[in-house]
């Protein structure tokens, strides 16, 4: 298919035969399926950013991030006055197992937004204890590293609503 760069540099494309996709952080290397690849080339048309909180910690626009006790913070703080959706999940929980296609949809549909998960097992607990969780799931929007709104249990209309006003909303 293409080697693209994208960001600040003009677009340059080039033939690749390989079946095979690469990401760096200002280029993108897709070839096979010609499908497959157009869904994927449309997908990376839009506007989109990756927030860097160290060389091993990236969260990327478009897909939610597994985050834990310890990379959680650095992503947020990285992500300066974006918008932030946390996901507080267990394994275990029916309600989060019907929420969770629905949060990576969302993931998809705003190219603006930082959106997270953390699975609230033993090892993360003093991070859920920091953010107050009570049940599961809980959504946590933050803004500025402050939380803004929390949404509990399956309530997807109200979740897209607080994305939406704290999107609009200026710090």
């Amino acid at each position: 298919m293409a080697l693209q760069l994208y960001g600040a540099v003009p677009m340059i494309q080039s033939p690749v035969s390989q079946g095979i996709v690469t990401k760096h952080p200002m280029v993108i290397c897709v070839a096979g399926d010609y499908n497959r690849l157009m869904k994927r080339k449309e997908k990376s048309m839009r506007v989109g950013f990756r927030v860097r909180a160290s060389l091993d910690v990236v969260a990327e626009v478009g897909r939610v991030t597994e985050v834990n006790k310890d990379t959680f913070w650095p992503i947020v703080k990285a992500a300066g006055d974006k918008t932030v959706v946390l996901d507080m999940y267990t394994q275990w929980c029916g309600p989060c197992k019907v929420m969770a296609p629905k949060f990576e949809q969302l993931s998809e549909k705003y190219d603006d937004v930082v959106f997270l998960k953390l699975d609230c097992n033993q090892e993360n607990k003093p991070l859920a204890k920091e953010l107050g969780i009570k049940v599961v799931p809980t959504f946590k929007i933050l803004k500025d590293s402050k939380i803004v709104k929390e949404i509990t249990g399956v309530k997807f209309d109200d979740l897209v609503f607080a994305i939406e006003n704290a999107r609009s909303s200026t710090s």
